[in-house]
């Protein structure tokens, strides 16, 4: 069983005060997040500390508001699962300007606790990335959860993002066919639309994916795609000849 599978806030607060600033480049509800949409990517293993590159581009979430109500994927270092967050506890300027109900379904990505230090500077490298980029065509960050469990001698790392109701691309468009359904070809330029949106705003941005594939685009109840699964990072400026490497891309956000 997932010792964090519960019903009711997945970690106690222990002191310390939440964060309630709007985290940076959240979307178009958050002041001043169109001016900072297109600034550069910034590459956060160029920090001499990672932590600063966390702390620059992500929104640190209190533990009590995050809980996880099922596990619908897995990896070698951690799960993939559906939950929430509760909106009372992230703050008034979220609260006002994106979140309609008291509590938001989420998607959360965890890291298995006794991972190797070098899986935890992936895991939140990835946080890293991803926080910098808002656009309505690439999956929205919403904060990461670093603190620690003081009983248990135990530190959780989640990151937390948008849920997107119809998984991954491939998987949406497999379960189509099986079923004899028809998009529809205005539907599929549209959602063809879309993933280049993303595209073009992530190399405008200074990113390289590296790779695109229909497993790492997601689509929301609505058909809107987003590109996701950000493990494999680069800069347009960093040497062709570079090795392709992993770089927390062990769990995928895979989400259904």
């Amino acid at each position: 069983m997932n010792p964090f599978l519960v019903n009711a806030p997945l970690i106690p607060s222990y002191g310390g005060s939440s964060v309630s600033q709007p985290p940076p480049y959240y979307g178009s509800g958050v002041t001043g997040a169109a001016a900072s949409a297109f600034k550069p990517y910034v590459d956060p293993t160029a920090y001499e500390d990672p932590n600063q590159a966390l702390v620059e581009f992500t929104f640190d979430i209190d533990p009590a508001a995050v809980f996880i109500t099922e596990v619908i994927g897995g990896g070698e270092f951690g799960d993939v699962c559906k939950g929430g967050l509760k909106r009372n506890m992230i703050g008034g300027g979220i609260a006002n300007s994106i979140f309609d109900n008291e509590i938001d379904i989420v998607a959360i990505k965890t890291l298995k606790p006794g991972s190797s230090a070098k899986a935890k500077a992936d895991f939140l490298l990835e946080a890293s990335i991803m926080g910098q980029f808002a656009h309505p065509n690439v999956i929205r960050l919403i904060g990461v959860v670093t603190r620690s469990e003081p009983i248990f001698l135990l530190i959780f790392f989640f990151i937390v993002t948008e849920f997107m109701a119809n998984g991954s691309l491939d998987h949406f468009l497999r379960g189509k066919d099986a079923r004899g359904e028809d998009l529809g070809w205005p539907r599929i330029v549209d959602m063809l639309r879309g993933i280049a949106a993303g595209m073009k705003y992530l190399t405008d941005k200074g990113y390289v994916h590296r790779d695109l594939a229909a497993r790492n685009v997601l689509v929301d109840a609505e058909l809107n795609c987003k590109i996701a699964d950000f493990g494999l990072s680069r800069g347009v400026d960093d040497s062709a000849e570079q090795e392709y490497t992993t770089n927390g891309g062990k769990v995928g956000i895979h989400l259904f």
